[in-house]
């Protein structure tokens, strides 16, 4: 073979080679229009997104609204198109679930299976849960984000643990703005506080001691239970021996919140109840757990209730209603305000892909953290997302709102 044979034999199989990486990138190797090889779970046509979540047991209800919110949210974006990527190319996005039982080591477990075929963990409900994931999100450099979870930790230090990220307001700002309220009502009024030994609860008190710091409000009683727990009648029989005004009853599991509520009634204690926004559902909680025998009972809002007679002919919540019963894969027997939530972190995470330039797990942090200035549906009015805030969730404030014997509407003060 003469040289000049063998030179075009060389360039032809280096541009065998060249044509043939960039049709292997636009199967998934890559993307058509990135130099940086993709992230597991992205192609040029369709992004993977995966989510632990408690898809059985005691929080089985609101773990699968997380799941459907987000199949609503992405179904419906799918059967519009899809999504226009911050690369120019446009999207559908898949999901796959997995049940973690609200276990820590099943959580972890389902974490490391994603690792390999999905581009990053979206959404999934439990503070204990996503605490156990987080040390794994940063070895490995894998995204964590908009975690259902009001715990500080997940968006406090985005330095330290740069692939995670909360979504909600923070179980602190829920506390706070209790106890501004309280504080503001400008009277002499005594608390009793359940909360969870955990981050959790010590969020939760601290908000509540900071809201109500300087004012005439005291807390009088404090009692605590484990996650583990199945009843808490002594905490509430210790904290009704105080005769608080108000009951602060920070507890998180359902059976628990419920049964914190009768336990109260059967000593006849019937102060104010406080609950969380996680555990406050008027069909899931209030009801079984006799609210109506309280003067009043509170919680703290961001978000539209479609059970709210006011929304019923909302734009954004009856499309929400419509896709949740045409996507949502999972029978879900009442809407709690998890499948809300999950509705608008599909949302937030639709406007970080669009300023994604670079399918990687590196770039779609970097867009999350440019997210803001964006309308986020079914939140109330005055509530915002500002990702560029560090130390902070996305979804910042909060609103006291307070249980009409219906749905629960805005609170005032003064009233």
């Amino acid at each position: 073979m003469s040289r000049s044979i063998a030179r075009i034999v060389i360039v032809a199989s280096a541009t065998a080679l060249v044509v043939a990486g960039v049709s292997a990138c636009s199967r998934g190797g890559g993307t058509a229009g990135s130099a940086e090889p993709a992230a597991p779970g992205v192609t040029d046509e369709s992004v993977t997104i995966g989510i632990t979540t408690p898809l059985s047991g005691a929080l089985a209800g609101p773990g699968s609204c997380t799941l459907a919110g987000l199949e609503a949210y992405f179904g419906a974006a799918n059967a519009a198109g899809g999504i226009e990527f911050g690369d120019a190319l446009t999207r559908t996005v898949e999901i796959k679930s997995y049940d973690d039982a609200y276990d820590p080591a099943k959580s972890v477990a389902n974490f490391q299976q994603m690792q390999s075929d999905v581009f990053a963990a979206v959404g999934g409900l439990g503070t204990g849960t996503n605490l156990a994931i987080m040390p794994n999100a940063t070895a490995d450099e894998m995204p964590q984000v908009f975690v259902q979870s009001g715990s500080s930790e997940f968006s406090r230090d985005r330095e330290a643990n740069p692939y995670t990220i909360g979504w909600a307001p923070t179980y602190f700002s829920e506390g706070e703005a209790f106890g501004n309220f309280l504080a503001e009502r400008d009277e002499a009024l005594t608390v009793a506080i359940l909360a969870q030994n955990d981050d959790f609860g010590a969020d939760f008190v601290e908000g509540l001691t900071a809201g109500i710091e300087g004012s005439e409000v005291e807390i009088v009683a404090e009692a605590s239970y484990e996650p583990t727990d199945t009843s808490v009648d002594t905490q509430v029989t210790e904290l009704a021996g105080s005769d608080a005004d108000v009951f602060f009853d920070a507890t998180t599991l359902t059976p628990l919140a419920i049964g914190s509520l009768l336990k109260a009634q059967s000593l006849g204690w019937l102060p104010e109840i406080f609950l969380p926004s996680t555990t406050s559902a008027p069909g899931l909680i209030l009801e079984p757990g006799g609210a109506a025998a309280y003067p009043q009972i509170y919680t703290t809002a961001f978000a539209k209730s479609p059970l709210d007679p006011a929304y019923a002919e909302d734009e954004q919540v009856t499309a929400f209603v419509e896709e949740l019963g045409e996507y949502a894969s999972g029978n879900i027997a009442t809407i709690v305000p998890q499948c809300v939530w999950a509705y608008g972190i599909g949302a937030t995470l639709a406007a970080a892909f669009e300023r994604m330039e670079t399918p990687t797990r590196a770039g779609l942090m970097e867009a999350i953290g440019e997210v803001r200035d964006v309308e986020i549906p079914l939140l109330l009015p005055g509530i915002e997302v500002d990702a560029t805030i560090d130390g902070v969730p996305p979804v910042t404030s909060t609103q006291v709102q307070v249980f009409d014997g219906t749905v629960y509407v805005p609170a005032r003060s003064d009233d």
